[in-house]
């Protein structure tokens, strides 16, 4: 059963740090190059609409995976690395809800009213949140597998 939750655990930060990557890498910048404003910013708002869906249902993932396999362990004893990597996922997790909850939702509203300059400045809050997450993931990865 460990190794079920296990890899529940592992698949839900591979497509957290996936879709991460393929945004900050690959679909934002070719949208910018390509893409004027009123197509941009509805194309991104739809994108990031189904990707944090992902993302939500991949943080409880993680939560409920991450927790039951840390039931049955004396922390006293645990690597080090695996401290660093609930510390670390916690405040991946706290950064997202706040981008969730704040400046994806005003973006959201904004796009929804029309109001393009309003929902451009909501997705330049949420670029740098999403390379700080990105960064810290690779941190908890590393801890993890190299701290022993």
């Amino acid at each position: 059963m460990y190794e079920l939750f296990k890899f529940s655990h592992l698949a839900a930060g591979i497509i957290w740090m996936g879709g991460m990557a393929l945004m900050i890498w690959a679909l934002r910048p070719v949208a910018i190059a390509q893409l004027e404003p009123p197509l941009r910013l509805p194309l991104l708002g739809a994108v990031l609409t189904r990707f944090f869906k992902m993302v939500a249902a991949c943080v409880v993932v993680l939560l409920v995976s991450g927790g039951i396999m840390l039931m049955g362990v004396d922390m006293a004893l645990a690597p080090k690395g695996w401290h660093v990597m609930i510390g670390v996922g916690s405040l991946m997790c706290l950064i997202f809800g706040h981008l969730y909850f704040g400046p994806f939702r005003k973006m959201k509203a904004a796009l929804s009213a029309g109001d393009l300059g309003l929902a451009a400045k909501q997705l330049a809050t949420i670029h740098p949140l999403v390379l700080i997450n990105f960064s810290l993931g690779w941190v908890a990865i590393g801890a993890v597998v190299i701290w022993r």
